[in-house]
């Protein structure tokens, strides 16, 4: 992530590390480049992440790498942003990923609308020209949810299992 963030900078872009406190403490993260916030949490970490960008591109990698890009796909999922996450598909690296969704969207778990969130381009700037023209598309049975904090509205939700 460093070469990324150093690049990212270097070309003009401003860069927020959000860097748990057990990870700075390591010093797993090398030097950091750009704003750093740091958090308690890898969960504070997500979730702060959600407030900052346009959108969320990742590169591949691990288990870390799928919590991230899940969580932040869930919370679409909910209605909770409208930000779409870029997968940049070095090497085909996330095709069995796109044919699990695919397969999710085929046995009715997320919807269309939900899958449409997952953009992906082999090269980086075939992503990032993606994820400039991306339009989000609420899942029209989750829009009747609301998980905004305050004061909450009851809403009827139809959970009829098809089989």
């Amino acid at each position: 992530m460093g070469c990324v963030s150093t690049a990212a900078l270097v070309g003009g872009s401003q860069v927020l590390g959000i860097i748990p406190q057990a990870l700075a403490r390591g010093n797993l993260t090398g030097k950091a480049v750009g704003e750093v916030q740091h958090v308690f949490s890898i969960h504070e970490r997500i979730a702060n992440m959600l407030f900052h960008p346009d959108a969320f591109i990742a590169l591949p990698g691990g288990l870390g790498t799928l919590e991230e890009i899940f969580q932040i796909a869930s919370w679409a999922h909910l209605n909770l942003h409208k930000k779409p996450i870029g997968l940049l598909n070095v090497n085909n690296f996330f095709d069995e990923l796109f044919s699990f969704l695919d397969k999710d969207v085929e046995c009715q778990f997320i919807s269309q609308a939900t899958r449409k969130i997952f953009v992906s381009a082999s090269t980086a700037n075939e992503l990032l020209d993606k994820l400039k023209t991306f339009v989000y598309e609420p899942d029209v049975i989750l829009t009747q949810i609301d998980c905004t904090v305050g004061e909450s509205k009851k809403r009827k939700l139809d959970l009829t299992l098809r089989l």
